[in-house]
């Protein structure tokens, strides 16, 4: 593209620049043969006129005109008696008179018009260039044809070397012009270099690639705005790459979890085909199948719970605080006196705007997972109240707590910071997945702050308006 615009630019610079030259050439050229001959033309007639009136002078005094043409013509000769100037006089085809007339005059200057009409020419002889200009003398001289010639050689040199040296003007100009043109577009087309080069690194994967911005002129605009198109690619390619893992993950995780109960229930039912079983054994072997099934319909419903809170519209409504704790509490009934759990009920709230079973489904997971975690007798405080102008709803127990490390993960889809107890508990790491699911989709955040030995603290703040 560059050496095109190069090429082009130059070329029509040059066929310009030499067509201007070209016609000033001409013109001055013209110019120059148009002086020379209204030069000769005017001699010519001058000439021509004083010697009519001399010639009828000498006539009127009884003399022989014919004889008297040189002595005639003699002063006019010296008048114009430099090296340029060539004067003869002929009658018929005959010279009567020439003061060195050097050259041969072609027939037909010897055979001009009738006087006023006057023959004028450019002739070219042993390297001399001529103006002649013929003709008649009027009546009753009519016989006589007076040839003049002019010298226009270094008129022609002279406008030759004006020619040269603007054709030489030319090239060095057309040089200094390529150059300065090449220069220019090599800066001009830098940035698109810079952007080529640039825009190849980011499609092998070099997303951090930027290119240089400087000054405040449109190229520095068109490279803030690549800049910003690279961000956006680096920050999506990112993100793709994140979710690309996240699936990977999710699906290897999938795979982990229904091998261990499919292995269990393959295990089991190859067993009570092969083997003699008592009738205790069968229905320990049966339980263990059921266990196991159950196991994986607990994950079915949860993976068809968690997609359709990803592409389901919730319902707005308002609830009332008490009255869901309530609710919540009656449905974790049995867990909290199995482990002989304290648990309190603050609120300061009136209503939370949500989908009702949702946020009760919420609850009740956040609030289970709290009760797995605290040993019996355990403590768990359930706290609803405006903080900072948002409606809060707080859940802290005094249960193991966790790492700084897991708290990174608990959201994630079939993650168990302590596998073993969620095995035995029956989960399968989808429960607080579905939560964060959950708060996503009430518009609210969901975090988790925790310590070793010290329990864990669940904070879901709602930031919308209602």
């Amino acid at each position: 593209m560059k050496y095109r615009t190069f090429l082009t630019t130059l070329l029509l610079f040059l066929l310009s620049f030499n067509l201007g030259i070209v016609m000033i050439s001409v013109t001055t050229f013209k110019d120059t043969v148009h002086g020379a001959k209204e030069r000769s033309l005017g001699e010519h007639y001058f000439i021509a006129s004083a010697l009519i009136k001399d010639l009828n002078a000498v006539t009127s005094r009884g003399m022989d005109s014919e004889g008297a043409i040189a002595s005639l013509l003699q002063p006019y000769s010296h008048l114009f008696g430099d090296k340029k100037v060539k004067l003869a006089l002929y009658k018929s085809d005959r010279l009567v008179y020439s003061n060195k007339l050097e050259i041969a005059v072609q027939s037909r200057f010897l055979k001009p018009p009738a006087y006023g009409n006057r023959l004028v020419s450019m002739q070219k002889s042993d390297g001399r260039t001529y103006v002649i200009v013929s003709g008649k003398l009027p009546a009753p001289y009519d016989l006589y044809t007076m040839v003049y010639l002019y010298d226009t050689t270094d008129a022609i040199a002279s406008w030759e070397q004006r020619k040269n040296m603007l054709f030489l003007a030319g090239f060095v100009l057309s040089i200094l012009f390529a150059s300065g043109l090449l220069v220019l577009l090599n800066r001009i087309f830098k940035p698109l270099s810079q952007i080529s080069q640039t825009s190849r690194h980011i499609a092998a994967g070099a997303y951090e690639t930027r290119l240089p911005v400087s000054g405040r002129d449109e190229l520095s605009e068109m490279a803030q705005s690549f800049n910003h198109m690279a961000e956006e690619i680096q920050r999506q390619m990112t993100e793709l790459m994140t979710t690309a893992e996240k699936k990977q993950q999710f699906i290897d995780n999938f795979a982990h979890e229904l091998r261990t109960p499919l292995t269990a229930i393959y295990g089991y039912a190859e067993y009570m085909e092969k083997a003699a079983m008592t009738e205790d054994d069968r229905l320990s072997a049966l339980g263990y199948i059921k266990s196991e099934s159950r196991r994986i319909q607990t994950m079915a419903y949860q993976l068809l719970e968690l997609a359709n809170l990803t592409n389901d519209q919730i319902a707005w409504e308002a609830h009332n605080v008490s009255g869901l704790f309530q609710s919540v509490r009656q449905t974790l009934h049995h867990q909290i006196a199995e482990k002989a759990i304290r648990i309190e009920f603050l609120c300061d709230l009136d209503v939370i705007w949500g989908d009702d079973c949702l946020l009760k489904s919420l609850l009740v997971n956040l609030i289970d997972n709290a009760i797995k975690a605290c040993d019996t007798g355990g403590h768990i405080i359930v706290c609803a109240a405006i903080e900072a102008g948002k409606r809060t709803v707080r859940i802290r127990d005094n249960g193991k707590g966790m790492a700084p490390e897991v708290l990174w993960h608990i959201t994630e889809p079939f993650y168990r910071g302590e596998k073993s107890r969620n095995r035995r508990d029956g989960g399968a790491g989808l429960g607080l997945a579905i939560c964060q699911q959950i708060v996503s989709r009430h518009g609210a955040e969901l975090e988790f702050t925790s310590r070793l030995g010290e329990g864990t603290t669940v904070t879901i703040t709602f930031t919308t308006s209602q």
